[in-house]
């Protein structure tokens, strides 16, 4: 079972945090988004949101996602190594992939990412992140099994990414294209407590990052590229991956598939849990870590430096049974009106679900949700419609909302 636990202590109250002056350390970073003209005005106090059943029978699923080749299928991620496929509301038998053989399972390790490519309907590309056997980082391409669409092929795996971890907690672990088709690859700290290398203000290191590389075009040696306007490109010092920094654990980074705005989930320490927000194709945010946790100082406890730190947009501590943000998705379908436009996010161990307005990032959020579920994931299917997953069940659930 993963575990993302941060430690206790606080009220669980939901609050916003306003942003802070964005110095020299943003170089692409300008202000907040406006609201999207096409998008109807959106009230979370006036949704009610629940939970509909889909299949059951999973082994620690973190994850589901469509493939986005117009089939309707879902690809659940479990983090014992093995991807399934619920195809019409069915859990199909054997799995689209097994790789348990080469990965570190338990804890915060396992298989803990996929996204398939843009044109994964023409060239059947995909990409999954685990910890591998040593508890490191690998990201991967596989293909299709080309007489089989319920299949990969395992033998067409091809290593694009690896990241030494020094501690088995906090890897991220998400990946995700972005509106631009490249891929974004999130990493946490390197683990223990407190960042003690202090990797999330390092732009030396690719630890505690959210990094964009493109996966189409390898250049440099490398099993990718560069994209030419990453924030840091030519900046001495700085790895070129990086798009955006001051994370300690990214877990579920996702596009509003309506404006193309950047949301992530970053677990807390000891106190804050925090929702991070960039409006579309503006990176080299410094969200803080591990200068501050959530809105709060954290190293120094007390006066730290805010300048040229981008705070989160929402936050709440640790009371009530709460511990570990679950960053979600800006609704986007069409089977629910009164969900669309709505960021959808909760917490790994109360099993609360809180909703915000992302065409007004900074607006206060509603929780909408209680329930006594250990959340390992929200996630989306090709149309924008709306799921989660619970460790504590084995189960996948569509989220639905209706006028309240």
């Amino acid at each position: 079972m993963v575990v993302l636990v941060s430690c206790s202590g606080g009220s669980g109250q939901a609050t916003t945090a306003p942003v802070t002056a964005r110095g020299s350390a943003s170089p692409s970073v300008t202000g907040s988004a406006t609201p999207s003209a096409s998008r109807p005005a959106f009230d979370p106090a006036r949704v009610k949101v629940r939970l509909r059943p889909v299949v059951g029978g999973l082994d620690s699923p973190l994850y589901a996602t469509g493939a986005g080749d117009g089939s309707g299928r879902l690809f659940i991620v479990q983090q014992t190594g093995q991807i399934r496929i619920v195809d019409r509301g069915r859990l199909l038998p054997g799995p689209f992939l097994d790789i348990s053989s080469l990965i570190a399972s338990g804890g915060e390790q396992g298989l803990l990412g996929l996204a398939f490519h843009p044109h994964y309907r023409e060239n059947g590309r995909f990409f999954v992140d685990y910890t591998d056997l040593r508890g490191n980082t690998v990201v991967a391409e596989y293909r299709r099994n080309p007489t089989d669409p319920n299949r990969a092929d395992p033998s067409s795996a091809r290593m694009i990414l690896h990241v030494g971890q020094p501690f088995p907690n906090h890897n991220g672990g998400d990946i995700t294209f972005g509106p631009d088709g490249d891929l974004y690859v999130s990493l946490g700290d390197g683990g223990s407590e407190g960042d003690p290398r202090g990797n999330g203000q390092n732009l030396g290191t690719l630890l505690g990052k959210l990094l964009r590389i493109d996966v189409d075009h390898p250049s440099g040696g490398r099993a990718y590229g560069i994209p030419r306007d990453n924030p840091f490109v030519g900046r001495p010092g700085a790895r070129p991956e990086i798009w955006a920094y001051g994370l300690r654990n990214p877990w579920r980074v996702n596009f509003d598939r309506a404006t193309g705005d950047l949301w992530i989930g970053d677990v807390g320490q000891s106190e804050h849990e925090e929702i991070d927000h960039a409006p579309a194709g503006q990176g080299g945010q410094n969200y803080g870590w591990n200068v501050m946790e959530g809105p709060a100082c954290f190293l120094p406890p007390a006066g730290c430096d805010r300048t040229g730190l981008t705070m989160p947009v929402a936050s709440y501590t640790h009371g009530g049974g709460n511990c570990t943000v679950i960053g979600g998705y800006v609704y986007g379908g069409e089977q629910f009106p009164a969900l669309r436009g709505g960021y959808v996010y909760g917490d790994y161990c109360s099993g609360r679900v809180w909703v915000l307005d992302a065409a007004h990032p900074h607006s206060r959020p509603v929780r909408v949700l209680d329930t006594n579920l250990l959340i390992s994931s929200f996630g989306e299917d090709d149309r924008g419609e709306l799921y989660l997953t619970s460790l504590s069940t084995g189960r996948l659930f569509q989220v639905t909302g209706s006028p309240r």
